[in-house]
This record gives C-alpha cells, structure tokens and sequence, in this order.
C-alpha cells in the first residue's frame, strides 16, 4: 500500500532535521575547531548519528561545508534572472545583489545559525583547503552568470566576452569586499553588505577615473 501524504510529510521534516543538525553540527566543529582537524566521524558523533547516515546527505566534508552557500548563490542568481530586461548588466548584477540580501538571510536562517554560517566564511579565508575550492566555486558561479547576462542582452557568449568581463569585475569586487571583511573580524552581515555596497560604488571611478586627481583615504603621501 502507497505511503499516506501525513506519513511522507512527516518522514520528510525528520529528514530535513537530520540534514540541518549535520549541517550546524559541521560549521560549528570547522569554526572551532578548524576544518582540517574535523572528521567526518566527527562531524556524525556531534549531530549523534552514523557515518553512514552523513553520508546520506552530504557526499564529503566539503560538500557540507559548502551546502549553506549554494543555497545562498542560488538566491543571487535566480534575482538576476528577475531583473527588469532594460538595466544595463552591470547594473542588474548590483541590484540582484541588494534584492538577494535579506531573503538570503531568511533562507539560511532556516538551515543554521545566520551568525554561524558567517563565521564560517572567515574559516574560509584561513584554511587552504577550503579556499581552494571556495575560488573554484566561485569561477563556476561567474560562468553561470555570465551565461545569464548573455541570454539578457542577446548575446553569443562565446563570441562576445562582454558577459564575462562584467561578471569578473563585479566577482573581484566581492571577492575582496570577502578578503577585507573577514580580516576586520566582524562576523556580521550588515558589515558585509555596507561594505560590498562602498566597494561597488568604486567601480566606475576605479575603471575610468583619474586616480592622481582623487584626494580622499587611501592616497600615499609623497616621500620627502
């Protein structure tokens, strides 16, 4: 006899509580104490199942490591593909960016600990491993997007590097609005997002400008 839908939902929620015990349970052991030194059989004993039921759920460690994040870029990536047809790319990228911040803090919050997964994110920055493959994971995401952008304007992406060169010059600047974030200690996203928005604003000026005229922070005094 067919399962019953009560039973099916019911079966459904406990699965997805194990997933995110296993989950929190990974971020808080890399977070403490470090990704490297956490062990699958670990990371099973903290959320009290077995190896085999992590590996249920997660095909490796780094998978689990990286789960919360790919939720997070799927937000970003399914706004772009919201934006209204007229903005210029670069300018879509950047209000997918703003529109993707609050419901990607919503959805993580149903996973883990928003304040958790942050702190991960300056593990990242620490641990070879790990930021190995967050770069990887980073130049696949600006191809998708890329791909993305391509399609919004019309364009053959493979015969129009445009797409890609928009989609590089707004991933360097959040990946170093990344880099200089994680090093300021502060684990928060409001922090993250004011500062990816002061460096986005750099863009322009930063590409077309004359920086020998710009006065302001940052500007070397000259040697005596």
């Amino acid at each position: 006899m067919a399962e019953t839908a009560p039973h099916q939902g019911l079966r459904e929620r406990k699965k997805r509580r194990t997933r995110d015990t296993l989950l929190r349970s990974a971020l808080e052991l890399f977070t403490d104490r470090g990704y490297e030194e956490t062990t699958v059989d670990d990371i099973a004993e903290a959320a009290d199942v077995s190896q085999r039921t992590f590996f249920r759920y997660f095909a490796s460690k780094e998978d689990a490591a990286f789960f919360v994040a790919r939720l997070a870029e799927t937000h970003f990536v399914d706004a772009v593909h919201r934006r209204p047809p007229g903005e210029a790319p670069l300018d879509a990228l950047r209000r997918a960016l703003d529109e993707s911040w609050d419901t990607i803090g919503e959805a993580v919050e149903r996973l883990v600990p928003l304040e958790l997964h942050m702190r991960f994110y300056q593990v990242i920055e620490s641990t070879p491993a790990l930021l190995a493959a967050h770069l990887r994971r980073a130049a696949e995401l600006e191809e998708e997007i890329a791909r993305v952008v391509a399609d919004r304007e019309g364009l053959d992406v493979e015969a129009d590097p445009r797409p890609r060169v928009v989609v590089a010059v707004f991933g360097a600047v959040i990946r170093v609005t990344e880099r200089i974030w994680s090093a300021r200690g502060d684990a928060g996203l409001a922090a993250l997002r004011e500062l990816a928005a002061a460096h986005l604003d750099q863009v322009e000026p930063a590409l077309t400008g004359d920086w020998r005229s710009t006065h302001g922070a940052g500007r070397a005094e000259p040697t005596p």
